[in-house]
């Protein structure tokens, strides 16, 4: 296990020049995910396999598969990157790694009315993570 060093995984925020450099530092983003899950999972001691957790990772990069805009791919870099080093320093609590293994909840768009009737507008309130799989 790595000695926790604030600046060990530390990387500049960078803007994209291209599509094409977005691209390979979207790649290596997600190769550092996926490179670090056996060691997510024995750090946290989450109940589930480095496997199903690479799959969430999976998941979660593909959540954001068409985004275009350079400005939003470099703000997803850089949360993406926060998210890793935080979480491969140990700054994190199990509870906050797994709700990286959570999926999404999505409810059927409603209209404005189908909601007023209801009484509530929840669909921004997100599910918290409770440890526990499916």
């Amino acid at each position: 296990m790595a000695s926790t060093i604030p600046a060990r995984l530390a990387r500049p925020a960078a803007r994209s020049a291209s599509p094409q450099e977005a691209r390979k530092r979207v790649i290596q983003l997600y190769r550092d995910w996926y490179r670090g899950a056996p060691e997510m999972v024995t750090m946290y001691a989450i109940p589930v396999t480095a496997q199903y957790f690479r799959h969430a990772i999976r998941r979660k990069f593909e959540e954001n598969r068409y985004v275009n805009d350079p400005r939003v791919i470099d703000v997803l870099l850089l949360k993406g990157r926060q998210e890793y080093q935080e979480t491969m320093n140990l700054w994190k609590q199990t509870d906050h790694v797994m709700g990286i293994l959570l999926e999404d909840r999505k409810r059927p768009q409603r209209t404005f009315l189908q909601k007023f009737y209801e009484g509530r507008d929840e669909d921004a309130v997100l599910p918290a993570a409770t440890g526990l799989l499916k």
